[in-house]
């Protein structure tokens, strides 16, 4: 069960908020709603990065993988070439996994194929809004459907899993925990 941790300010946090880092990455960005074609590719890039990973790993270096990929901007990433992915593997500032970056690139063009916009392909996955709860699922019927139809048309690195991550990160669900002082 998910529970709520009083932080040195008083505030009731989700519980995984602890830290400095987490605090301000809670407070400010998760489960608010992010619209955008490049603000979400960046989101389930990072998303995919984290797979195996921490999440404050990803968090510390997300900056360094905001320069390293150009802002994520789908256009600039889709034209990427085997220069930029040796650049990338160089990189010790980003996660140097070479599936994950090549899935990154090809994410990039196969959102620029798209026949409607990332956002409103994402968007339309998002359930009605629920009451919170103390039990946080890792996958949902709607995460499952995400992730097979980007899987469908060509994305990598993105199971329900990783879906859902990505949905509660940009508020397409509110998985803030029954208590949390955010509203």
């Amino acid at each position: 069960m998910a529970t709520v941790a009083i932080g040195e300010d008083g505030l009731a946090r989700c519980s995984w908020a602890a830290g400095p880092e987490y605090v301000a990455y809670h407070d400010q960005e998760w489960g608010r709603p992010v619209r955008g074609d490049d603000p979400l590719f960046e989101k389930i890039s990072l998303e995919a990065f984290q797979s195996g990973l921490s999440w404050i790993t990803i968090l510390r270096k997300r900056p360094a993988f905001r320069k390293a990929f150009k802002g994520f901007s789908i256009a600039k990433v889709a034209a990427f070439s085997g220069k930029d992915v040796d650049r990338l593997m160089a990189d010790a500032g980003i996660v140097r996994n070479l599936a994950k970056i090549e899935a990154t690139i090809a994410n990039a063009r196969v959102a620029l194929d798209l026949d409607q916009p990332l956002t409103e392909l994402l968007w339309s996955f998002a359930p009605p809004k629920r009451a919170r709860r103390t039990e946080i699922p890792a996958t949902t019927t709607e995460s499952v459907a995400m992730a097979k139809a980007l899987k469908k048309r060509g994305f990598r690195f993105v199971g329900p899993t990783t879906a859902y991550a990505l949905m509660q990160a940009t508020g397409m669900v509110d998985d803030h925990i029954k208590g949390c002082y955010i509203k």
